[in-house]
């Protein structure tokens, strides 16, 4: 009997859903397996979110010697024409052709079955695909040129041929049965009239390597690692002990421990990620040696813990604090006022940033620039700082020691708050009132002249 196969390694799969929703694969199938795509040359992009449509215009090297600048021309003015309207918009505006279009077309109707991986750190991080999308060169400037040219023929013709009066039978058609309505919504025509009628929606693109683009890379990673399980590969002890809770212990901590607390014997049936989540809440701020100290696991190693905690927590100043989308999930609202959580989590960010910029923060000054009631400023400033002589400051010393070790987060976290700067300088301006100077009592009152008299 031959022996089965050995298990090498063990691999960890994580399904993560952040984007499941708004992730799409673009295909260029019009380009072979070696011919790469240089995203930075994407000079506008546009979608039609209803039919799933894509539209991407990459620049083209005019100046190039490949290029033949006549025929470019001859194309721009083939589709616009020599003296383009004013209500159409034109496919070339600087007269010649410097763009190439790319239409997407669904190469799968369901794709609810492919996934996205991403390995790190001998883990594997999926996320399911909304649709893939393929990129076909689009010619739609010889449309225009077509219908153009068919206009000025129609104009140029001076004899108009008449109708010819023929008799017409009126006939009343019968409603359409379900059927053949669905039937008929499933034809080209009918597809192609509905996408034709939805208006192209202007979109911005992000270039490799921007800010935004790095954001949204971090969501392709599972915030819960928490295992699962499978009742087939679980053991029979294991399976039962599934089955039936266990009792005695676990019911006198939850009794002892106040409601909104979790203990450190709750915290340990946790994943590692709802650990991390729950003593950032808890203790404000927090540096990594204080974190491992606290988790005081063998198996938890600090790469593990630095991978995890970009993803729910903030670098301030080599210490970490929590997420204000965290500590505010979406559709919730503060505990006294009922304030929105958006609100909340844009007032903490701007508080947090001020803390970045300087040792301490004014109450008065950050109430006057967030505009939120005195319960819900308390609530932020405690949620990070502590009260001090010279104000609201951040609980622990910079930890230097972190900064030096990773740059690389430290140079991502400066990213994030360049990228907020912009609604951060309006809040300011449109929120602190401008100084006004006092008139002073020496100067003596102006009276306007009634009747010529003062």
């Amino acid at each position: 009997m031959e022996e089965e196969d050995p298990i090498v390694e063990e691999i960890p799969v994580y399904l993560s859903k952040s984007l499941a929703e708004n992730l799409y694969i673009f295909q260029f199938s019009t380009k072979d397996a070696h011919y790469t795509i240089d995203c930075n040359d994407v000079v506008n992009s546009c979608a039609k979110p209803h039919n799933q449509q894509v539209k991407v215009d990459f620049g083209l090297e005019t100046k190039s010697r490949n290029y033949d600048e006549f025929r470019g021309a001859q194309l721009a003015v083939g589709a616009d024409g020599k003296n383009p309207s004013k209500g159409d918009r034109p496919s070339f505006p600087s007269g010649t052709m410097d763009k190439m279009s790319f239409v997407s077309s669904k190469s799968v109707q369901k794709s609810g079955n492919f996934v996205i991986g991403v390995m790190q750190d001998r883990e594997i991080h999926t996320t399911p695909l909304q649709g893939i999308l393929q990129m076909r060169p689009s010619f739609s400037y010889f449309d225009k040129q077509d219908a153009r040219r068919r206009a000025e023929q129609k104009n140029d013709t001076d004899v108009e041929a008449e109708e010819e009066m023929k008799q017409v039978t009126v006939r009343f058609a019968r409603s359409d049965s379900e059927k053949s309505r669905k039937a008929r919504e499933k034809t080209f025509d009918f597809m192609a009239a509905r996408e034709a009628e939805e208006p192209w929606c202007e979109t911005f693109w992000h270039p490799t390597g921007s800010t935004a683009v790095e954001l949204e890379r971090t969501k392709l990673f599972c915030t819960k690692t928490a295992p699962t399980g499978h009742a087939l590969t679980a053991t029979s002890n294991d399976y039962v002990r599934a089955l039936i809770p266990r009792e005695g212990n676990d019911k006198s901590v939850e009794t002892i421990v106040p409601s909104g607390i979790v203990s450190l014997y709750q915290m340990k049936e946790m994943g590692l990620q709802e650990q991390i989540k729950n003593i950032l809440i808890d203790v404000k701020m927090v540096s990594l040696s204080q974190l491992l100290a606290i988790l005081n696991d063998r198996n938890i190693t600090e790469e593990k813990v630095v991978r995890i905690l970009p993803l729910i927590g903030l670098l301030i100043r080599g210490n970490w604090v929590i997420q204000s989308e965290v500590l505010y999930p979406a559709e919730s609202f503060s505990s006294t006022n009922g304030i929105p959580s958006e609100v909340m989590c844009r007032s903490r960010d701007y508080v947090l940033y001020q803390l970045v910029r300087r040792n301490f923060v004014d109450r008065q000054k950050i109430g006057v620039v967030i505009q939120l009631p005195p319960e819900e400023v308390k609530e932020i400033l405690m949620s990070v700082a502590q009260v001090s002589s010279r104000g609201w400051e951040l609980p622990l010393m910079p930890d230097v020691r972190f900064e030096s070790k990773y740059p690389e987060l430290v140079q991502r976290q400066e990213m994030f708050w360049r990228s907020k700067e912009d609604l951060f300088s309006e809040m300011e301006s449109e929120k602190v009132p401008k100084r006004v100077r006092k008139r002073s009592i020496r100067e003596p009152s102006k009276v306007p002249a009634v009747n010529g008299m003062v």
